[in-house]
């Protein structure tokens, strides 16, 4: 398997998702503007979203996963239905308990994680409104991921990516078309979220099924298989929970911010995820299979190659994305979403959280390739451990910067704390002995260094050429917007060029 090839496909499926995401929050910035009723979706939106990430894309797929490659290695010898239908029959089980719980509970939850909304009744009644229709999302979502991790195994990794297109579709359908028939309109976004949580789910299980996979789930407490899973979960769902909870403080905080600051926060972290996403997410899904395949098969030369090849993508990617981000805050925000109910200064507090976030940027996306280094090992205490002083370290830089910075102040918490958690994930990789970065990254780092100060010269040249960024129509601003890109884009690949990278550097190949 190529695994440039493959991460260039997953990339791809992403960015295309990432950008129709970017035009779903246009539209709903442009429809909903930013106020009492988007601070009440968010925040509902927010939650079932934390426990997705807790449950399937956190926890499960990091108990479940290293073990895939001994399943897979065992497929000729056992048929279809005795093979990973145990472990999600309980991870089933589980979601649904969660989710009816999380359902009739909605009001003690937004108690507990928006306490600043019950000081409006109005505001309160809505989002406990909106938590219980977004709440089924949780079990639908899980799933999906659930079969994508499986399918990540069997190397079918565009079509986990590309599935989050569907959630995408379906908010614009409904703030389009449907809100005019709801009251009040925003309500339409909560029914969207569970329908395009139905669509994620549906259009996988194909997939599945052409690789013999797809069988029903089942509980059996005596499979030893899927105890040793849940053994696993119990550390990995404490570890994921740590950085999630450090996400509700950070709504809880900003509840108790001016009415708006949820939303601004929200737009700021659709827009950093996008290269997070596109390259932190993609690369994560990409070597966490073959460093669980690397690792079982005893191969560590392999597994550090693995490592040291991942983080000099990150750094070849991240960096001049984070220093792009923050330079591009306030055209991007204004060029995305300045219209409509959507005012400038709206665009104005957007922007503040965006640059706070982009600090940060380079930490959280290098934590994506470090943390499966030991995910891949089935070691999960290690993550737990680091985690949890990142989430005392994120609070205490809440309460020091929220005074003087407001919503900014918990984004900029976030992307110092991210930094932290790269930071120590690193340390312990080199302490354990675990990983020992190839030869050659002195030389690399100075290459990128100078390649991203010749890109930031030329996004601020550019950027001066521009009219003001609120002057025209959508596509206008777009236009410009894309144009200011392309000029960085070729400034930075073009003095690597001359600096000497090649592509087939990159190129690696694992069975």
């Amino acid at each position: 398997m190529n695994l440039l090839k493959s991460l260039a496909a997953v990339s791809s499926m992403t960015m295309f998702s990432r950008v129709l995401g970017f035009a779903r929050d246009a539209i709903v910035a442009r429809i909903f503007g930013a106020g009492m009723a988007t601070d009440a979706f968010f925040v509902a939106f927010k939650l079932p979203n934390l426990l997705r990430r807790i449950f399937a894309e956190g926890a499960f797929s990091q108990a479940f996963v290293p073990t895939l490659p001994n399943i897979k290695a065992s497929r000729a010898k056992m048929p279809p239905a005795c093979l990973s239908h145990t472990s999600p029959g309980l991870l089933t089980l589980a979601l649904a308990i969660v989710t009816v719980i999380g359902m009739l509970a909605a009001p003690w939850v937004i108690t507990i994680t928006a306490p600043g909304f019950a000081d409006t009744a109005d505001k309160f009644a809505l989002t406990t409104q909106l938590l219980r229709i977004t709440f089924p999302y949780i079990l639908l979502i899980s799933l999906a991921s659930l079969v994508g991790a499986i399918l990540n195994t069997w190397n079918r990794f565009s079509v986990p990516a590309f599935a989050p297109t569907f959630l995408n579709v379906s908010m614009i359908g409904f703030a389009l078309f449907a809100a005019p028939y709801f009251h009040p309109p925003v309500l339409a976004l909560a029914w969207a979220v569970t329908v395009g949580g139905v669509l994620q789910l549906a259009y996988q299980l194909p997939h599945l099924k052409k690789i013999g996979m797809l069988v029903l789930p089942r509980i059996n407490l005596k499979d030893a298989g899927a105890m040793r899973v849940v053994k696993q979960m119990g550390p990995a769902i404490l570890g994921v929970s740590v950085s999630q909870i450090s996400l509700i403080i950070n709504t809880i905080f900003a509840s108790f911010l001016v009415s708006g600051s949820v939303s601004w926060m929200y737009y700021a972290d659709r827009l950093m995820e996008f290269p997070s996403g596109v390259l932190g997410v993609a690369l994560g899904t990409i070597l966490l299979p073959s460093l669980s395949k690397s690792f079982a098969s005893g191969n560590h030369d392999e597994y550090c190659r693995l490592m040291d090849w991942g983080l000099r993508l990150c750094f070849l990617l991240a960096l001049p994305s984070a220093v792009a981000l923050g330079i591009l805050a306030k055209p991007l925000t204004v060029a995305l979403f300045q219209y409509g109910k959507f005012s400038a200064f709206d665009a104005a507090m957007t922007q503040r959280a965006l640059v706070a976030y982009s600090v940060g940027l380079m930490g959280l996306i290098v934590v994506k390739v470090l943390a499966p280094g030991f995910y891949s090992r089935q070691d999960i205490k290690t993550p737990v451990k680091i985690a949890i002083i990142t989430l005392i370290m994120t609070q205490v830089m809440n309460l020091a910067f929220i005074g003087p910075l407001k919503h900014a102040g918990l984004s900029l918490s976030i992307g110092l704390a991210a930094c932290l958690n790269a930071a120590l994930l690193y340390w312990q990789l080199r302490k354990q002995k675990i990983f020992t970065p190839q030869p050659g990254w002195l030389a690399f780092l100075l290459r990128l260094i100078i390649a991203v100060l010749v890109m930031a010269a030329a996004l601020l040249g550019v950027m001066h050429l521009m009219p003001e960024w609120s002057l025209g129509t959508m596509p206008f601003r777009l236009m410009r917007l894309l144009a200011v890109v392309i000029a960085g884009v070729v400034a930075y690949f073009a003095t690597l060029l001359v600096l000497g990278f090649r592509v087939k550097e990159f190129v690696r190949r694992t069975a």
